[in-house]
C-alpha cells in the first residue's frame, strides 16, 4: 500500500492525501478496477508517441493534424505542451498546424533553448512553405521570455510572427481578474465598430 501511495503521489497534482484516497478506492473496488487502470497506463506507454513533425502526442506518426491535407500548412501555432494542442482543438477555431516546444525557457530551472524543440521549428520554417507563426505560450514570465526568444529567431528568417490575444475572458467581472489580465486587456484593446 505504501509503495502505491508513493508512486501515486509522484504524479502532478496528486499529493499524499489524494494518493491515499486513490489507493483505498482501488483496494475497495477490487482487482478488476486496478487491472483496468494498469492496462490503460501500459497501453498509453505502448501506443502513444511523439509526432516527428510537430512533437505533439498521437497514436500515429505523423499525427492526424499534421497528416490532414485540409489543415492550413502555412500557419503554425507554437505551444508549450501537448495538452495545449488538446485545449485549442476543443475550441474548433484554429485550422492550421501546431508545433509543441515541450516546455518553455526557465533559466532558474536550467531549461534553455537547446532543451526545447526550437531547432525543429526553425527547420520547418526553412522549407519556405510557412507564412505565419502564431506564438501561443503561456502568459507567464517564462512564457513571455520564450515568446520573445522565438520571435527574434523567427523574424530573422523573414516569417510573419503573431501572438495569441490576451485579455479579459468573456463573462468575467472586472473586480475578480488579476492586474496582469487587466493590463493585457488595456494594452490589447480594440476599436469598436458601429
Amino acid at each position: 500500500m505504501d509503495r502505491l501511495i508513493q508512486q501515486l503521489a509522484r504524479l502532478p497534482g496528486i499529493g499524499h492525501r489524494s494518493a491515499e484516497r486513490i489507493a483505498f478506492y482501488l483496494l475497495r473496488h477490487g482487482p478488476q478496477e486496478a487491472r483496468a487502470l494498469a492496462e490503460a497506463i501500459l497501453d498509453l506507454t505502448r501506443r502513444v508517441r511523439q509526432c516527428s513533425i510537430c512533437f505533439s502526442v498521437a497514436e500515429q506518426d505523423p499525427c492526424q493534424i499534421c497528416a490532414d491535407a485540409r489543415r492550413d500548412q502555412t500557419t503554425i501555432l507554437v505551444v508549450e505542451e501537448p495538452k495545449d494542442v488538446v485545449a485549442l482543438e476543443q475550441s474548433a477555431m484554429y485550422q492550421g498546424v501546431y508545433h509543441v516546444l515541450m516546455g518553455r525557457l526557465a533559466p532558474l530551472e536550467n531549461v534553455g533553448p537547446d532543451d526545447l524543440t526550437t531547432d525543429a521549428l526553425l527547420q520547418r520554417i526553412g522549407t519556405g512553405t510557412v507564412a505565419e507563426v502564431i506564438i501561443g505560450t503561456s502568459p507567464t514570465l517564462e512564457g513571455d521570455g520564450t515568446a520573445l526568444h522565438l520571435a527574434e529567431q523567427l523574424r530573422r528568417r523573414g516569417v510573419k510572427v503573431t501572438r495569441l490575444a490576451r485579455g479579459l475572458p468573456t463573462g468575467t467581472a472586472l473586480d475578480i481578474v488579476s492586474k496582469a489580465v487587466l493590463a493585457d486587456a488595456i494594452h490589447g484593446r480594440q476599436q469598436v465598430d458601429s
